[in-house]
This record gives structure tokens, sequence and C-alpha cells, in this order.
């Protein structure tokens, strides 16, 4: 369904779905219950305006009713934003796609409180192309490869090569060496991963067929850390930050696995050290062999 309103500032409309029934008289009465945290006043003041549309385009007002509309679009009121002073890299970029290279703490696309701080926003902007997507998505701990599509009318081509698993991808982390730490690489770990609503961390159930793959290799190691090479098969959620903290292997400066820890603000001397170093595929268009090499480095492997 495509927006009426267009893209401002590199950033989309928000859609909201209204009930067709239920207590609330009018469209507004249902977002000031629903958005209880924001003042109704200024809810109100934002329908008076015109800020809140239909399908076509037209205007609620404040006594629109209820089921007059489906769904309504409007932009949010954007995020004081504390600017994340690294810049993405555009790798390559033709017709139909965009490759990037993203650093760390930069999320893909606009959440929270980053949205002009995020690749999707910088690379529109950058771009001046509102249609551009992205294909699949990197943590905003994660560093390297993005893809992004240009056009609608291919987007999905891509897309179908990540549903499919027909891409190659390749990542490397650096993790502190435990002690007694013995070889044992390569290895392919295999565990069940579920992400549960409201829990920043996935639950891993040894109990359940395994839904997610990675063959693990080691490239180095030293008194301090072991650098890795990783090989997914899968792509769920912290995948291989998971994998390895199940070996003993938990990544450098992750926050999470195999301890969650209390949210602190970004040290940028400490990026989580697991980059997304290489994509291999079969372009869907042309048929021609497509390789990608990140050119990043992790600052804690081994020299």
């Amino acid at each position: 369904m495509r927006s009426p309103l267009p893209i401002r500032d590199g950033v989309g409309a928000t859609r909201l779905h209204l009930p067709n029934s239920g207590p609330w008289p009018t469209a507004s009465a249902y977002m000031i219950e629903r958005f209880f945290h924001l003042d109704p006043e200024w809810l109100l003041a934002r329908f008076d305006r015109g800020e809140i549309v239909a399908f076509d385009g037209s205007a609620l007002t404040r006594d629109t009713p209820l089921d007059a509309e489906e769904f309504i679009w409007y932009y949010r009121e954007p995020p004081v934003e504390t600017h994340i002073p690294f810049e993405i890299e555009i790798l390559h970029q033709d017709h139909d796609l965009v490759v990037i290279d993203k650093p760390h703490f930069l999320p893909s696309t606009p959440a929270g409180k980053y949205v002009q701080n995020s690749a999707l926003v910088r690379l529109r902007r950058l771009l001046d192309n509102a249609d551009l997507a992205p294909i699949h998505r990197l943590d905003r701990a994660t560093a390297g490869l993005l893809m992004f599509s240009a056009r609608p009318v291919t987007r999905g081509a891509y897309q179908t090569l990540f549903q499919r698993r027909s891409i190659e991808k390749v990542y490397e982390a650096v993790s502190a060496r435990p002690e007694g730490w013995e070889n044992d690489l390569p290895r392919t770990v295999r565990l069940h991963i579920e992400k549960l609503r409201a829990q920043v961390c996935v639950e891993v159930d040894t109990e359940r067929e395994p839904n997610s793959e990675t063959l693990i290799e080691l490239i180095s190691a030293d008194d301090q850390v072991v650098h890795t090479v990783l090989h997914p098969h899968t792509g769920k959620m912290h995948q291989l930050r998971v994998h390895l903290a199940s070996i003993g292997l938990g990544i450098l400066h992750d926050n999470l696995y195999p301890i969650l820890t209390d949210e602190k603000p970004d040290d940028h001397e400490r990026p989580l050290q697991l980059l997304a170093r290489e994509l291999r595929f079969i372009d869907p268009l042309s048929g021609s062999e497509r390789e990608f090499i990140s050119r990043r480095r992790l600052d804690y492997a081994p020299r």
C-alpha cells in the first residue's frame, strides 16, 4: 500500500490501522487513547493543521468518525538525535542496486531515537532517491556490507536471494580468548533461536529442532583474542552473536551475549567486533556473478 505522503527528509510517513468499531467516536479519540503518553491538545492540533491524512491524501479532522478510514498516514515528529560521527561508504551503485560499507553504531533503518542517523535515511538524502529500501539488515552494532534496492520494480528479485538463501555471506569476529581455550575449530553450530516479543535478547531452546546454522573457522589467535571467520547458512536475529557465545567465544564488547548488561551510552572506542565482510551471489537480473568485500577492519584483530 503506497503512502499518500511523499518521503520527507529521507523518512517515509507512518501508517496506522484504525479499528472499524470500538468505544472511540472519532479517529482522533482513538489516537489520543493509543498514544496516551502524548499531550492530547498537541495531537488534536495536528488534525487541525491537516497533518493526518487518508489513503487519497485528504486531511482528517478531529471530528472524523472512527470508521471513516481503515488506514491513516502522518509524519512522526523527529526525535532529538545525537549525531553518530561515522560515515557510510558507497561501494557499488547502479540503476537497481546500491551496496554500502556501514560503520558500527549506525542503524540500518530508522528506529526509536535514530532517524536521520540511520543508513537508509542518510543514503536517501545523499543519492536523492526516495525509492531506496534495504534488501536485508545489519544490527546497529555490526559493521560491514549492506545492500539496498534502488527501484521498486526490481526489488523483489534481490529480496528473493535472501529468502531462498541464494546469497553467500561471510563475517569476521574477534572474541576474548577464554582461559584454557583449545582450538576446536572449524566447527558448525546449530541451535534453535527464537525472538520473543518485548525481549531484547533471543532465546535458545536446546529441546527443539535447530533452525540456525553457522560454520565457524579460525583465522588466528593470540594470548588475548580469537579471530574467526563465520559462514552463516541461516539468518536468524543475533545468530552469530549467539552461536559464538554458545561455544565460549562471546564477541568482544557484546552487551547482549552471553550476558545482558545495563544499557550505556555508545563507547566509540569499543565497537562490537563483528563485521559483515563479504557478499556473493548470481545477479537475478543479469545472471552475472557479483562479489562485494568490505574495506573495514576489526580494530581488535591480531596483527
